[in-house]
Parts: structure tokens; C-alpha cells; sequence
């Protein structure tokens, strides 16, 4: 079976719509992230095919929990995990995909120029040092700390009542437990992505002061 129509079939379990443009982007995404992981060792997953599921359904399956129209940057991103989807998924939207690791940036650019993302902008940066111009509506993160590190080291990116989205694997009751005073946990949401047999969670948490 083919990467699309493979994806296709993926896609058809979900209640996302992804035009063909969408889908020649994500299908190319996932050849890039092949070809340069041989390399560049950015992912652990190594089948085009696992990575379809592991990455670009993991990933674009938050298309509809988050604004539709916004600016937000993904803390951690890796190799651009979920912020170059969702940036193919969501125009409107502005990305900024931030990560420590010159290679991943490098390999973020790439992908941007090849796919003709205007709305990425990849930054190379520990997340603590990183100062944008403007604060962003959002802080996106999938794996990236325990959800007190991700506000505590997130919490200038965002002004009052700025949000942050964190995906999980189970359901985290003692990090929310243990959450500052400073945030409220205003959804929580299970995640079913098609072929993945871990458990998914998004959390939208508001910063209140």
C-alpha cells in the first residue's frame, strides 16, 4: 500500500477534513523526515508508514481542539512534531516551531521551503531564553516536560489568560493535582488516533494572572 493511500485510510477514522493539497504536504513531510532521519537521526521511528500514525495522525488530530486562527509556537518541537502539520492543516495560523538542536531547526527550515509554509518560523533556542517581540495567543508542547515544568518554563511566552495545550499519554491526575494557582485546567480532552494503541490526552490550560 501506498504512503496516501495508506494516510487516506488513516484519515477516513477521523472526522478531519484534509484537502488533496493538504495531503500531497503531509505525504512529502513524511518522505523528507525519512530521507533526512537516515542522516540526521531526528526520530526514533523509522518506517514511513509508523510515522504516519506516530507523527502526522498524532499530530493533526488536535486540528480541531485548537483556535483556528492564531499565534502560537510549539516548545520542544523536535523535528517540527506537531507544529509543521498543523501548520499544513491550519493557513490561518501562525507557527513559531522552537528547539535547542541546530539540525532539527536546519531540518524545519527545509521542509518549510520545500512545502511553501509561509506560516512557520523556526527559532533555535532553550525555551527559558527565548523572548519573542510579541507574546504568542498559545504554547503548544506533545512530550516535551511534566506539565509544572511546561508552565513554569512557558509562562512569559503567553500574557494573562493566554493558553497552553500540552498532549499527554494517560491522563496525568497528579500533575494536574499538582498544578500552580497561577493556571486552571480548562479542558481536557481523550484523543483517538486511528492504529495507535497508546492512550492520547489534551489538556488546554488558561494562565490566569
Amino acid at each position: 500500500m501506498s504512503l496516501r493511500e495508506n494516510f487516506e485510510q488513516l484519515v477516513a477514522q477521523t472526522s478531519i477534513d484534509v484537502s488533496d493539497k493538504q495531503t500531497e504536504q503531509l505525504i512529502r513531510l513524511v518522505e523528507l523526515l525519512d530521507k533526512w532521519n537516515k542522516a540526521y537521526n531526528l526520530t526514533s521511528v523509522r518506517n514511513p508508514h509508523d510515522m504516519l500514525v506516530r507523527h502526522i495522525l498524532d499530530s493533526i488530530i488536535l486540528v480541531e481542539h485548537l483556535p483556528q486562527q492564531a499565534n502560537l509556537i510549539d516548545v520542544g518541537t523536535g523535528p517540527g512534531l506537531p507544529g509543521l502539520p498543523l501548520a499544513i492543516m491550519l493557513p490561518n495560523c501562525q507557527f513559531t516551531l522552537l528547539d535547542s538542536l541546530g539540525k532539527r531547526i536546519r531540518f524545519i527550515r527545509q521542509v518549510a521551503y520545500e512545502l511553501g509554509l509561509t506560516n512557520v518560523t523556526a527559532v533555535q533556542s532553550r525555551v527559558e531564553e527565548h523572548q519573542p517581540e510579541q507574546l504568542y495567543d498559545g504554547v503548544l508542547s506533545r512530550a516535551f516536560a511534566s506539565l509544572a515544568d511546561m508552565l513554569s518554563w512557558c509562562q512569559h511566552l503567553v500574557p494573562k489568560s493566554g493558553n497552553f495545550y500540552a498532549m499527554k499519554g494517560l491522563y496525568p491526575d497528579t500533575e494536574i493535582a499538582n498544578m500552580s494557582a497561577n493556571f486552571k485546567l480548562q479542558d481536557a480532552k481523550r484523543l483517538n488516533v486511528p492504529k495507535l494503541d497508546e492512550e492520547r490526552h489534551l489538556l488546554h490550560v488558561v494562565k490566569l494572572v
